[in-house]
């Protein structure tokens, strides 16, 4: 017979459980596949993705640190494209251009000359802190675009499964049913298609899991950075610019 001819847990067994899939798992397979694709893109762009951005900030701070004035690299027009940590700094320097009553069009030696002259009132000093806040919230959300989808696929993926696998044995048993064979040959390879939804269903969730965990905690230490830069610049700021 056909079912002796496979090797158990090999590709024979698993092609043969397909082919015995109701349309129902056969069309959950297929959701859960494409599912797989759009994970696998979303983890490897991503992971590419926060190791730059981890790699810059790391060069930024470095830099930053380096220099005596917190405005340096601004007024050097010093870029560290992939860094969210600089992107809140440059949205900083505008802000503080913007309270000393200068555009972006001025910015550089003028802006400095501003900030000499006239140091910053307390209002002033908040207004750059708010936008420094602001920027760091709207990092955060880009860092975790995509996210959501990733979250999705590990909390779905096992109940679509599990949808395909009930699915495919009330349709096996159903079938018992009407023939009047009560026999376990008669109902195995109906139940074998109904679990590859489940064995699908988890081999699309565990790497996904995985991935988004992994992911996660990059995320995390790249906002809590940007959430520590942006207090040290503002101290940075009230130390070298305020007059109260």
């Amino acid at each position: 017979m056909e079912i002796v001819s496979l090797n158990p847990g090999g590709v024979g067994s698993v092609l043969f459980a397909l082919q015995q899939c109701n349309p129902a798992g056969k069309v959950i397979i297929v959701l859960l596949f494409l599912g797989s694709i759009f994970a696998w893109t979303i983890m490897l762009t991503k992971y590419v993705e926060l190791r730059q951005a981890a790699q810059e900030s790391h060069r930024f701070i470095r830099a930053f640190r380096h220099e005596g004035d917190p405005l340096a690299l601004f007024l050097r027009r010093r870029r560290f494209e992939r860094s969210p940590l600089f992107r809140v700094y440059e949205a900083g320097c505008r802000a503080l251009a913007a309270a000393t009553g200068l555009t972006s069009d001025t910015e550089g030696e003028l802006l400095l000359d501003a900030v000499t002259r006239r140091p910053l009132s307390q209002p002033q000093a908040a207004m750059v802190q708010e936008t420094l806040e602001r920027y760091v919230a709207d990092e955060a959300m880009m860092l975790e675009d995509h996210m959501g989808f990733l979250a999705t696929a590990v909390s779905a993926s096992p109940f679509l499964g599990l949808l395909g696998t009930v699915w495919g044995v009330m349709d096996a048993f159903g079938g018992m049913a009407v023939t009047g064979s009560a026999t376990l040959a008669a109902v195995a390879p109906g139940i074998s298609g109904a679990l590859l939804t489940t064995v699908v269903g988890l081999l699309v969730a565990i790497p996904s899991s995985i991935g988004y965990n992994l992911l996660a905690h990059r995320i995390r230490r790249l906002v809590l950075q940007m959430d520590n830069f942006s207090q040290e610049f503002y101290t940075e700021i009230q130390r070298n610019f305020s007059s109260f």
